[in-house]
C-alpha cells in the first residue's frame, strides 16, 4: 500500500514536471519573440529614422545651396559667374535627387507618404523655377523671381521639417517599443527563475522520497 501510494505520488510530480518543462518552452518561445522585436526596434530607429534625418539634413544643404546660386544668378549676369552657378546647381539636383530615392526605399508611414508626394511637388515647382531663371538669364526681374525663389525655397523647407517632426515622433514610438519589449524579456527570465527553483525543490523531493528507509516485517518481528 505505502509502494502504492509512493508511485501515486510520484506520477503526480512527474506530471506536474512535464507542465512545467511545456510552460518554461512556451516563456522560451515569447523570450526569443521579445528579443526578435526588440532587436527589430532598434534596427528600424537606425535605419528607418537616424540615416533618413540625417538624409534630410542633407537635402536642406543643398536646397539652401542651389536657392544662395539661384539668387546669384538673378543679381549677377557675369557669365563666368552664370556657368559655374549651372555646374554646381547640376551637382546639388543630382545629391537631391539621390537623397531622395534612397529616403523613399526606408520604412514609412501613412503620413510620411503624403508629405513626401507634397515635398516631390514642391521640388518639382522649385526645378521649374530654377530652368526658367536659367533659360531667362539677362531677361529677368529681379525682384519677382527673388521673391518666387524664396517663396517655393520656404515650402520645402517647411515640408523637411514637417518630415524631420514624424521622424521625431516614430522615433519615440520605437524607444518605448524598445523599452516594452526588454520589459517582457525581464518578466519571462524571472518567471523562467522562479519555475527552475521549483523544478529544483520538487526534485529534492523525489530524492528524499526515493532515499526514505523502508522496515519490513521481518526487520519489525526481529526487534
Amino acid at each position: 500500500m505505502r509502494l502504492g501510494y509512493s508511485v501515486k505520488q510520484k506520477t503526480k510530480i512527474a506530471i506536474f514536471l512535464f507542465g512545467v518543462m511545456v510552460c518554461i518552452i512556451l516563456i522560451r518561445v515569447l523570450e526569443d519573440k521579445s528579443v526578435k522585436e526588440l532587436n527589430k526596434s532598434v534596427a528600424s530607429l537606425y535605419d528607418d529614422r537616424l540615416i533618413p534625418a540625417t538624409d534630410l539634413f542633407y537635402i536642406a544643404e543643398n536646397l539652401y545651396a542651389k536657392r544662395y546660386l539661384l539668387n546669384n544668378i538673378i543679381e549677377n549676369q557675369d557669365d563666368a559667374a552664370y556657368i559655374a552657378a549651372i555646374k554646381k546647381l547640376g551637382g546639388h539636383d543630382d545629391r537631391v535627387k539621390g537623397l531622395m530615392e534612397k529616403y523613399e526605399k526606408t520604412f514609412l508611414t501613412t503620413t510620411e507618404k503624403q508629405q513626401i508626394e507634397l515635398l516631390k511637388k514642391h521640388l518639382k515647382s522649385y526645378n521649374s523655377l530654377e530652368g526658367e531663371i536659367l533659360k531667362k538669364r539677362g531677361n529677368l526681374d529681379e525682384d519677382v523671381y527673388a521673391k518666387r525663389n524664396d517663396s517655393l525655397f520656404n515650402g520645402l523647407i517647411n515640408q523637411l521639417t514637417t518630415l524631420t517632426h514624424i521622424q521625431k515622433a516614430v522615433g519615440e514610438e520605437l524607444i518605448q517599443n524598445s523599452k516594452f519589449e526588454a520589459s517582457n524579456s525581464k518578466i519571462y527570465s524571472n518567471i523562467q527563475f522562479a519555475l527552475a527553483t521549483v523544478i529544483g525543490i520538487l526534485i529534492v523531493a523525489v530524492i528524499s522520497t526515493t532515499n526514505e528507509p523502508r522496515v519490513t516485517p521481518r526487520d519489525y518481528n526481529q526487534n
